[in-house]
């Protein structure tokens, strides 16, 4: 679209020409361009202002820019990504999820015509609906997924989705009290009471899943996959190399699919005592597995070793289930799920160097743990030595209560 008229000037007709016409978007800010040009004649002026537009637009296929609504270009996005990625079930479940939300704002629009301005105005409007923040987070990163192919394929030269503002929510006292790393794992008392609980009123199966999760540090979903070949008797190791997907939200078919990360696979060594509760339970499920077969026609010949009645593999949903049962049962308040052992695993390994005086090689941690990134680690290891040299101070303070505390202080 041009805007074309005269201006005043000191030439012989008394006037120039000047075109005005839309350029792309700013790249970086996404704000309205506009290029004027000045010409003696219209026809001249339009020509310069269009040769400039050209120029920014960069030789995008503007005609197949022009004809792509978003809903066609995320469509097309996805395919190339399934196979240039090699993404796993979750992962595409999970972008086919954001696309058909981004479908809801953009999906009919052509992709030319989206701007920064209605980019943000979506995240804020969801944040405003009540979309927690990590979910507002993933839909901004797919739409400028999306918008990147679209650049790449030529279609426009700007990414909408740069230089977003997220949206904020203020934290509550509460918030910040469940976001504290205390709450991320159970304190040494805390641990007994569950024990306790768990030998005490444990259904089957508990008592071995809980005690490995505390004792391996493992992920629950890892844990569900796990398989008996998996599980080395003569040497205690354990291999951790999958991890259980269920694209039904948890029912019906799984899928075995590796872990997201590298450093996920691993194999670590467990106490002779685990070994020991598994040997018996690779008993006890044979025997299971045995009766249910004699009385039903449906069961299914697997190797996982947690397993419901008819061989299908424990999801970490039942998990969730079963520890809540029990959590109910004690007074620990925190808000405790499986994944909480993880990091308790982590302060215990922390706390026994430390007690036995051993160098602390947080590399191993990492290794055992399937931790690429070390910052989880770090901070863990910084709470756990900042609260143990406090606690040596109390220890002090209490021992040399006499000393510390003189009868008589010279006065001033």
């Amino acid at each position: 679209m041009a805007s074309v008229f005269k201006i005043p000037a000191k030439n012989k007709q008394g006037y120039k020409w000047k075109c005005v016409m839309e350029g792309p978007p700013d790249p970086v800010t996404g704000k309205r361009q506009q290029v004027p040009r000045v010409r003696d004649t219209q026809k001249e002026a339009i020509a310069a202002a269009q040769a400039v537009v050209d120029r920014m637009k960069g030789g995008t296929d503007t005609k197949r820019a022009k004809k792509m609504k978003f809903n066609e270009a995320a469509q097309e996005w996805l395919q190339d990504y399934i196979i240039t990625s090699g993404v796993k079930g979750k992962t595409v479940e999970a972008h086919v999820s954001d696309i058909n939300l981004l479908n809801k704002y953009y999906g009919g629009a052509n992709i030319d015509k989206i701007t920064h301005n209605q980019h943000q105005k979506m995240l804020n409007n969801l944040f405003s609906e009540g979309y927690e923040i990590n979910s507002i987070y993933r839909y901004h990163s797919t739409a400028n997924l999306i918008f990147k192919w679209i650049i790449k394929e030529n279609l426009r030269i700007d990414n909408p989705c740069q230089n977003i503002k997220m949206p904020k929510k203020q934290q509550t006292v509460l918030e910040a009290k469940n976001n504290a790393l205390e709450e991320k794992f159970l304190e040494r008392s805390e641990i007994e009471e569950f024990l306790e609980v768990l030998q005490n009123h444990g259904l089957g199966d508990d008592l071995e899943t809980f005690y490995f999760l505390l004792f391996s540090g493992v992920r629950p979903g890892e844990f569900c996959a796990l398989e008996w070949p998996d599980f080395n008797f003569e040497t205690h190791d354990v291999h951790i190399y999958k991890t259980l997907h269920f694209p039904q939200g948890g029912s019906g078919a799984y899928q075995l699919t590796p872990p997201k990360t590298t450093g996920s696979v691993r194999t670590f060594d467990v106490d002779e005592f685990i070994v020991e509760m598994f040997k018996r339970l690779k008993v006890t499920q044979s025997s299971r597995h045995k009766r249910y077969k004699e009385l039903h026609d449906d069961f299914v010949e697997t190797q996982f070793i947690l397993t419901n009645n008819n061989g299908t593999p424990f999801t970490n949903w039942k998990l969730v289930n079963r520890m809540a049962r029990l959590m109910k049962l004690t007074n620990i308040k925190k808000h405790a799920t499986p994944h909480i052992f993880r990091h308790t695993h982590i302060t215990m390994l922390i706390e026994a160097s430390i007690a036995s005086g051993s160098q602390i090689d947080l590399k191993t941690i990492m290794k055992r743990v399937g931790h690429d990134d070390a910052k989880t680690t770090l901070k863990i290891y910084t709470h756990v030595t900042e609260r143990m040299m406090q606690s040596s101070s109390d220890k002090l303070k209490i021992h040399f209560q006499n000393i510390l505390t003189p009868k008589d202080l010279p006065r001033m």
